[in-house]
């Protein structure tokens, strides 16, 4: 039987216009992604994964294609149906963290589910139980600067994960962090993959860091080349 795919890309392209010219930086690619897989993106840069990883989330839509995520055809949806869908299916964790300086780790996990019907003590729960997933349980009450990037970084991940999305999308998540702390952060990755069926899409520059992936894809002037498998 054949896997469940979490992500269908069919013929996307993605094109917009800069002064008087138009620039392409997805091109007729075709994408499916089991659920379940930890997938890396490599390639140099301008080569669009930031582009593929912004479709894939629902921040901007293709120019030309089909895409399916958890079974829903995105360019179907209006803008306020899109946001909602994005809020439910995908947590974003990003290379520099992006977390407000003077809220706790646990307030800081908080954020997304403030504007939810979710009531306060189930939104608690739910900042405690991604916490305590990312080894933080004992640092919630901590503000980022008390922290170390390897700790933020995980605040990053719980924050994405708190919704309980079915999909993670990760721009350079250890790009800002040394050999140790990334070798954690992708332990962490994995365990989110294998152990919590989490569908990952990791861009990296890193091969160290595309090893701990399932497979690897290497994106080239936006189309989609060779694959390696872990």
């Amino acid at each position: 039987m054949s896997a469940e795919m979490m992500i269908q890309c069919r013929g996307i392209s993605k094109c917009y216009r800069k002064g008087s010219q138009t620039v392409t930086p997805l091109e007729k690619l075709d994408l499916e992604v089991p659920r379940g897989e930890f997938l890396a993106l490599m390639g140099p840069s301008g080569s669009g994964k930031t582009t593929l990883l912004n479709l894939l989330s629902g921040i901007d839509n293709p120019t030309d294609g089909s895409l399916i995520i958890a079974g829903t055809e995105l360019a179907k949806l209006g803008r306020r149906a899109l946001t909602k869908w994005r809020a439910r299916h995908v947590g974003y964790i990003f290379q520099l963290y992006h977390l407000v300086p003077v809220l706790t780790a646990f307030e800081n996990v908080e954020l997304p589910l403030l504007l939810s019907p979710m009531s306060r003590r189930d939104r608690h729960q739910r900042v405690s139980a991604a916490l305590e997933l990312v080894g933080l349980g004992d640092r919630m009450h901590h503000t980022p600067s008390e922290l170390s990037g390897g700790q933020e970084q995980r605040v990053a991940i719980a924050r994405a994960l708190v919704a309980d999305p079915d999909l993670l999308v990760a721009d350079e998540p250890t790009g800002d962090l040394d050999r140790e702390a990334a070798s954690k952060i992708l332990d962490l990755l994995r365990q989110l993959s294998r152990q919590h069926g989490k569908t990952i899409v990791m861009v990296t520059h890193d091969p160290r860091a595309a090893e701990a992936a399932d497979r690897t894809l290497q994106l080239e002037k936006g189309i989609l080349l060779n694959q390696t498998r872990s």
